[in-house]
């Protein structure tokens, strides 16, 4: 069984959000680590945000909190996934095996595409 989860975002969306709730809105949707890598490069955290946003819809989770997905890169530039909490045990009962992401953006927007393998 494959599990997908696609998300498409405005980069304009998270700059406005982070212009209006600075580090509150960081806190809340990214990781420390997230945090610490990208703060500064707004394409980045919004392919981010839609990365967890496709990890969510694959994984089939409601309530499942954004920082509970983490998405940093490989030294090679390849993103990976680290599920936490509530995302970590709803993979676990799908048995997924693996979840591989893609991100991309342009100008104007962050795409990003996740793709579940279960056992």
């Amino acid at each position: 069984m494959q599990l997908i989860g696609i998300d498409i975002i405005e980069i304009a969306r998270i700059k406005r959000a982070i212009t209006r709730h600075g580090e509150n809105f960081l806190k809340r949707v990214y990781t420390e680590p997230e945090i610490e890598l990208y703060r500064t490069k707004p394409a980045s955290l919004a392919a981010r945000f839609a990365g967890k946003e496709a990890v969510i819809k694959a994984l089939q989770t409601k309530g499942a909190s954004l920082r509970e997905i983490e998405i940093l890169s490989e030294p090679d530039g390849r993103p990976q996934v680290k599920l936490h909490s509530k995302a970590k045990r709803q993979a676990a009962d799908l048995g997924l095996a693996r979840l591989a992401i893609s991100l991309s953006h342009s100008r104007k927007y962050a795409i990003a595409f996740a793709i579940g393998e279960a056992k």
